[in-house]
């Protein structure tokens, strides 16, 4: 049975289980200390019953700079996952699937409209375990990740999930009852 709280910094000391899956992004510690600050709702770890760091997810809200407001490219209020990970010997026992759904949460108590997430077009079985939750592929980049830098048939794609506030949003504006203005329903 897994243990799911917030991450503190001392965690970093273990999670090098969790980080030698070559499809898991490691960052310099700074990084993993800087979501901790900004956005400590949305890391969560999950650690087994001798404490040992099983698996780890961190994500941030951001919303698209104000210049863009009324451009195409423009992103509402959202979360984003930067990084989901489960150590080996603790898969398919539904942690992944736990962390994500208290990153939604978190971001639905923060009045996020949806959730994205980049994952690598060649990581079929997250694709799939993305899409089991609701994720759908929203875009597909070429060149996110350096390494692919160098084959253009590979790319990253966009997950995205719709959260609370979106899907509000989706059923105003079906029933014409969707006010810009504010952004909620009338």
């Amino acid at each position: 049975m897994a243990n799911f709280r917030q991450f503190r910094p001392d965690d970093l000391n273990k999670f090098s289980k969790c980080n030698l899956d070559p499809f898991t992004e490691t960052y310099e510690l700074g990084f993993y200390l800087q979501y901790h600050a900004k956005w400590p709702s949305l890391f969560q770890v999950a650690e087994d019953q001798h404490g040992n760091i099983i698996g780890y997810i961190m994500g941030k809200l951001e919303s698209s700079p104000d210049y863009y407001k009324f451009s195409e490219h423009y992103l509402p209020w959202h979360a984003h996952i930067t990084a989901v990970t489960v150590a080996p010997e603790a898969r398919r026992l539904g942690i992944g699937k736990m962390l994500t759904e208290q990153l939604e949460a978190a971001a639905d108590a923060n009045d996020a409209w949806f959730v994205d997430l980049f994952v690598r077009s060649t990581n079929h079985k997250a694709i799939q375990f993305y899409k089991s939750m609701g994720y759908s592929i929203f875009r597909t980049v070429k060149d996110y990740y350096g390494d692919h830098s160098s084959d253009p048939t590979k790319s990253s794609r966009i997950l995205r999930h719709a959260q609370a506030h979106e899907e509000r949003r989706q059923e105003g504006a079906r029933s014409g009852k969707w006010r810009e203005v504010r952004g909620g329903p009338e």
